[in-house]
């Protein structure tokens, strides 16, 4: 049998039409026979290059859940106070305490799926187990429809396929790990729900350098840690903010549980079960449109920072508690889900310490370090004087020098405190100034919220 190798770029007619007359007198064929055979391989070649553009291998099929599994999933989502089940499992996945802010974060995670998406800035400082709370939200998600990052660079989001990031949760460990181009992808992502950006494309025929446009499109939930947040202003603004518990009675919960497991009372493995659970959950929700008939019957505090976003947000956020109970919600002559009374409350109380650190205008961070400093200066008695130290301060509430120093930089700023030097100027004391009542703004926004829930539940 004849054979004939050629080495032939389809896109060059010169090669083509000599490769055409070389097979056809070598092998015995017609040129015009040989000429569409390349062609019609020129098309196949370049359909599978596009296809492979446009998403390379291809989608992944949607995970079928065997029918015991699901028939569990949908009993769990069809109980009552759901919203506090799923906390409950959370905790048993492997998060301690940190009640408020599990479920804040798992509702916003949650939402990757929806027409309206969420965001969540996790605040704490080294070593406060931020990390861990991002971690196990994370696991309670499902994996096929997560994407989670170290470290991005400059261009990473920009050169993805079109749709890698559609629908999808973005987790990022370390939000100082994004340059400043990444920072601003994720933003546009957040907002826009699409990225569009000019590059230069090259004509595989004819070699020659053109202009074009790369598109990836959203729309993303997101979850961020970080241990900076009054640097990253821009951010904050589009997301969420929970403040990891750093107090006493949160280490010493930590420190139980720590010593809980290394006992054998807990594994990895149990908690991946309560992991994976969630997670098949959370595959059996739909997207759904959501109707609030109580919109615009609940206000929140006017001295919250940039009430606008924090406004639509909390809207977004009842819709999508009201998503997650939606095996229990009615829906209207449209297939829309209806959003209850009990909605808002859940709503209200997941998201109220996020609140009260949009109006509060220190961060959750150094608003639990101020109150620990009043405490603590309240304690030591009128015969202790006035002023204070830093090192005083470190000792006492056990902080290292960098994170005191931050801390009292951000207080001075603020104005909570003021320094002066004593003796022989070598000696920088510090004294408080009028402390103000955070206990009491918190009492006043939590009763004027569930004021408004209420006076909807007598208005039904």
């Amino acid at each position: 049998m004849n054979t004939l190798t050629v080495k032939v770029d389809l896109y060059e007619y010169r090669e083509v039409e000599k490769a055409c007359r070389l097979a056809a007198d070598k092998l015995g064929l017609d040129e015009r026979v040989v000429a569409a055979d390349l062609e019609r391989l020129a098309r196949e070649l370049e359909g599978y290059a596009m296809r492979k553009r446009r998403g390379g291998a291809a989608e992944k099929k949607a995970v079928q859940l065997p029918a015991d599994v699901r028939g569990k999933c949908i009993a769990f989502l069809r109980q009552p106070s759901l919203v506090k089940a799923i906390g409950e499992r959370i905790g048993r996945g492997g998060i301690v305490g940190e009640q408020g802010n599990r479920l804040l974060l798992f509702v916003v995670a949650s939402s990757y799926k929806m027409p309206d998406t969420l965001h969540a800035l996790i605040q704490g400082s080294s070593g406060s187990g931020k990390t861990r709370l991002l971690d196990v939200v994370v696991r309670c998600m499902p994996a096929e429809d997560v994407r989670r990052y170290t470290r991005v660079t400059d261009n990473a989001f920009y050169n993805q396929a079109e749709d890698h990031f559609t629908h999808k949760l973005v987790a990022f460990e370390d939000l100082d790990g994004l340059r400043e181009e990444a920072q601003l992808a994720v933003r546009e992502l957040q907002s826009n729900e699409v990225l569009r950006s000019a590059v230069s494309v090259k004509d595989d025929r004819t070699g020659q350098i053109t202009g074009g446009e790369r598109v990836v499109r959203g729309p993303i939930a997101s979850l961020a840690c970080t241990t900076r947040g009054e640097v990253y202003e821009d951010n904050v603004s589009r997301s969420l903010v929970v403040a990891v518990d750093e107090s006493a009675a949160q280490t010493a919960r930590v420190i139980a549980y720590q010593d809980a497991r290394a006992a054998g009372s807990s594994s990895r493995a149990e908690q991946g079960l309560h992991q994976q659970f969630l997670a098949n959950c959370v595959r059996l929700l739909e997207p759904l449109e959501v109707v609030n008939p109580y919109a615009g019957k609940v206000r929140l505090p006017e001295g919250a920072h940039k009430l606008r976003r924090l406004h639509e947000l909390y809207l977004s956020f009842v819709r999508q508690v009201a998503l997650i109970n939606q095996y229990q919600r009615v829906k209207d002559e449209r297939g829309r889900l209806v959003a209850e009374v009990e909605d808002l409350r859940v709503a209200a109380e997941v998201l109220f310490e996020s609140i009260v650190l949009k109006v509060d205008e220190l961060d959750g961070g150094v608003r639990q370090f101020y109150e620990r400093l009043k405490s603590w200066l309240n304690g030591r008695g009128s015969d202790a004087g006035l002023d204070f130290t830093q090192r005083e301060v470190r000792e006492a509430l056990h902080v290292s020098r960098s994170q005191c120093s931050r801390f009292f930089i951000r207080l001075q700023s603020s104005e909570r405190i003021t320094s002066r030097y004593s003796g022989n100027l070598r000696k920088v004391c510090y004294r408080l100034d009028e402390p103000d009542d955070y206990a009491r703004l918190r009492k006043g926004i939590k009763a004027e919220l569930f004021r408004q829930i209420d006076a909807l539940n007598e208005s039904v």
